[in-house]
């Protein structure tokens, strides 16, 4: 039995951790994977983060070296192993939940692959979105004879030199993965609307100072929905430069697939090889069916409380409660204002560790 048991052990759950101890609860954190690492392990090998150093480090465990450098995805699967090593939490990895339901008392049983269910008086559900990614269905690709994958099955670009590749989405991983695709492939970007970039630094500091220094980090959702309509894609220039320079071309979205060959709107076909879905993810959340408070997939909260559950939390969602939100940078603060809450629920509740 525990007063909090958090449901993913990649950055969200660790923060969710750190957060539980210092609100004095003794949390339990259940990882699928076969380490503290969350998700990042799986994504592309050339993945930088998109904020600097100097932003994306733990409380008290900040990134070594010049705070102003972009880590990469190594760097950050070890951060997560540091930090993960620094806290005193029991951490049980290869722990896969399957579900979570609830006991006459309102307490949580958290079941798992490994065998009887877990007792807390807490949930958090901190299991991210990579175990989810979106994969559209287009029209046609039951006839494609090429390969269709999402940019979650991709590593490198050395498997497709040669190929002609159609790169699904216009967001950052989608010009990311694009733009290291073209040195070795014929690479087309299709995008709903013409791809938005905006400057990695301004005035020799990151965009990310001045989201800190602006307030424009704290905006709650709703306000975000209003100001940002399109997906922006941070460049440094060499990203726009492919683009304008027809490196890497971009079209409006596919009409559908034919066999052999995307068909474009307005009715061009062009052979290809590969469909690439850089189409992002949703919430990796199966597990909380059997309580009822999913909708589509989609949980029902207000900045990471549960509406439908008193004593259940997220940590990890998209614009939970900011732009920062599901980042290094901002999973920190989101742990940190369900904990309250959930602290006081669990001390209700009456606590199941002394």
């Amino acid at each position: 039995m525990h007063d909090v048991i958090i449901i993913g052990g990649g950055q969200s759950g660790l923060a969710a951790a750190r957060a539980a101890l210092e609100a004095g609860l003794t949390p339990l954190v259940l990882e699928a994977g076969p380490e503290p690492t969350g998700s990042w392990p799986h994504y592309y090998d050339s993945l930088t983060l998109f904020s600097p150093a100097g932003y994306s480090g733990s409380p008290g465990a900040p990134f070594p070296g010049d705070p102003e450098r972009y880590p990469t995805r190594d760097e950050v699967v070890a951060h997560l192993r540091t930090y993960a090593a620094s806290l005193d939490v029991d951490i049980r990895t290869r722990t896969r939940v399957t579900a979570v339901t609830t006991e006459d008392s309102g307490r949580f049983l958290v079941h798992t692959e490994a065998g009887d269910p877990l007792t807390a008086s807490g949930v958090i559900a901190a299991s991210g979105s990579f175990g989810n990614p979106h994969r559209p269905v287009l029209p046609g690709q039951e006839s494609f004879t090429g390969e269709i994958l999402h940019v979650a099955d991709y590593r490198d670009p050395k498997p497709y030199a040669g190929q002609r590749v159609v790169v699904v989405g216009g967001g950052n991983s989608a010009v990311q993965v694009g733009f290291e695709l073209a040195e070795l492939a014929e690479v087309t970007l299709a995008t709903r609307q013409p791809v938005t970039f905006v400057p990695q630094r301004t005035d020799g500091r990151d965009l990310h100072y001045y989201l800190r220094e602006t307030g424009f980090d704290d905006l709650p959702p709703a306000w975000l929905a209003q100001l940002v309509s399109t997906t922006l894609v941070l460049d440094t220039g060499e990203y726009r430069h492919a683009v304008e320079s027809g490196r890497l071309r971009r079209r409006p979205m596919l009409h559908g697939l034919d066999r052999d060959s995307v068909v474009w709107t307005d009715g061009q076909r062009e052979p290809v090889d590969t469909i690439l879905l850089a189409t992002g993810y949703r919430p990796h959340l199966d597990y909380l069916e059997p309580l009822g408070t999913l909708d589509a997939g989609i949980p029902r909260h207000a900045g990471g409380l549960s509406t439908t559950h008193v004593g259940l939390a997220y940590v990890g969602l998209e614009f939970q409660r900011s732009f920062s939100s599901n980042t290094l940078r901002g999973a920190h603060r989101d742990a940190e204002y369900v904990m309250g809450p959930l602290a006081a629920h669990v001390r209700k509740a009456g606590r199941l560790v002394a």
